[in-house]
């Protein structure tokens, strides 16, 4: 990889490049499913390569392949210049970018279970008795599943940058399904989308306790089927912190990313709401909201040691006492409106180009214990687990739906309600956040599946969050 890397950087410099950047990954992912207590599919798949990334005549160039030989790296690289120096002719301004601390390093990742060592049989094994253990009458599709996925990556540039960094990514999930020929209903753990996804090795899967909720998510799909719909109209909720995921996600983390503020991601799921001059005075929440992107947070998925762009993980504030005070950021968007670059910079493989992303943006945990929220609550609904959601081009206005809810009266949980949804405008949302739970209910999940850019890219992102509790907010179908 030296030797690869090294032909790549003197190429490019040769022909004029002013900045030259390679990257070597090497991956392996293991997929595998199964429904109603057979193996619906098993995917293996490696896959290895290159890309390099220039700047030349004041613009960007990107050129990639599978074929790692010092003839290919030439070709690449060349051809990565030549990019550059057409798009050179229709820029508006140079390229810049911010400058940042060079480092050489190699970051190792140990797990207790290597997720590869364990045989396919027993991975097969677990995931049929979960499908056993939600064989309930009523229950008409069982799902449960793996992933599990290494990579080694290597990665340098011509301002002196050398880093290698090994991610073992493990994960698993279950869904149960029920129907009683008139509707259906899912209940889903410990996540919906596939479950929950960590840093971690095998020994995640065992920590999840799949065995031990399997038969509850069964009896609550069921259970589902005979509950009073979701109330509709005005009134207080309460989260679960399955569900802040995506309320983060979608209201949070996305506005937040820099190039969409700047407009260079707009056709793919829009832009931002929270412009420039926005930057340290707009009131985005309530005082207890504070809102993280933390790559540095353990084992989450999200979470790494450098960017793509060689800039070292850390923690940084995007709203701070309800306050915007940041962005997700690369070193070229950090140029231009004067910031310092916070490593948000990645591509999904060694045949995209980096883009920013979301790192593991997480709400900090607040000091109520679950009771204290539920005993502040008159009449309202706590919901958990997400099942729909849609937001607008702009990242305001937004409505959620969720797998299962509980009215809440006089402080107290009564009946199970279905299809319940809610909606609102982002900031006048979190501007209603009153109540946050403490980090004994914190728990970062894994997101695996984050869409961004045109061609389109996957990106492993992650949330944390306790639970939360918000004012005055519209329940189920708008009138």
């Amino acid at each position: 990889m030296e030797r690869v890397i090294e032909e790549a950087l003197l190429t490019g410099k040769k022909l004029g490049a002013s900045y030259v950047e390679a990257r070597v990954i090497d991956r392996e992912i293991e997929e595998i499913s199964t429904k109603d207590g057979s193996v619906e599919g098993i995917k293996h798949s490696t896959s290895k390569g290159f890309g390099v990334r220039v700047i030349c005549n004041g613009s960007w160039g990107f050129s990639s392949s599978f074929n790692v030989s010092d003839a290919e790296v030439k070709r690449v690289t060349e051809e990565a210049v030549e990019i550059a120096k057409a798009s050179a002719l229709t820029k508006i301004d140079d390229v810049k970018l911010r400058e940042t601390d060079i480092y050489q390093d190699k970051v190792p990742q140990p797990v207790k279970i290597d997720p590869f060592s364990v045989s396919l049989e027993k991975k097969i094994d677990t995931l049929i008795e979960l499908n056993k253990l939600m064989n309930k009458e009523g229950v008409i599709v069982r799902r449960a599943n793996m992933h599990f996925s290494r990579e080694w990556k290597t990665f340098a540039s011509s301002e002196g940058a050398f880093l290698e960094m090994e991610r073992i990514v493990s994960g698993a999930g279950l869904a149960s399904i029920a129907s009683n020929g008139k509707e259906i209903q899912m209940r889903s753990y410990p996540s919906s989308f596939g479950g929950d996804l960590q840093r971690k090795g095998f020994e995640w899967i065992e920590e999840l306790k799949l065995q031990e909720n399997a038969e509850n998510t069964a009896r609550e799909s069921i259970a589902l089927l005979n509950a009073k719909p979701c109330p509709s109209g005005k009134m207080d909720i309460i989260l679960h912190p399955n569900q802040m995921v995506l309320q983060i996600h979608e209201s949070c983390g996305h506005p937040t990313e820099l190039d969409r503020v700047l407009g260079e991601e707009a056709s793919y799921a829009g832009t931002s709401f929270l412009t420039p001059d926005k930057l340290g005075k707009f009131r985005y929440g309530s005082d207890i909201v504070n809102i993280v992107a933390d790559a540095t947070a353990p084992y989450a998925l999200g979470g790494f040691a450098y960017d793509d762009e060689g800039v070292k993980a850390r923690k940084v504030y995007l709203i701070k006492n309800g306050i915007f005070v940041g962005y997700l950021n690369s070193r070229e968007t950090a140029q231009k409106l004067g910031l310092e670059p916070m490593g948000a910079m990645r591509a999904d493989n060694w045949n995209r180009m980096p883009i920013i992303r979301m790192t593991s943006v997480n709400l900090e945990p607040g000091d109520k214990t679950l009771e204290e929220l539920i005993q502040g609550v008159d009449y309202g609904i706590l919901m958990s687990t997400n099942r729909s959601w849609s937001i607008d081009q702009m990242r305001l206005n937004f409505q959620f739906g969720t797998e299962i809810g509980w009215e809440i009266r006089n402080g107290k949980i009564q009946d199970m309600v279905k299809n319940p949804t809610y909606s609102g405008i982002t900031y006048e949302f979190w501007r209603s956040c009153d109540g946050i739970g403490n980090e004994n209910y914190y728990h970062i999940f894994g997101l695996p599946n984050c869409g961004k850019g045109e061609p389109p890219q996957v990106m492993e992102v992650s949330h944390g969050s306790s639970y939360a509790r918000f004012r005055n907010v519209q329940v189920g179908v708008l009138r």
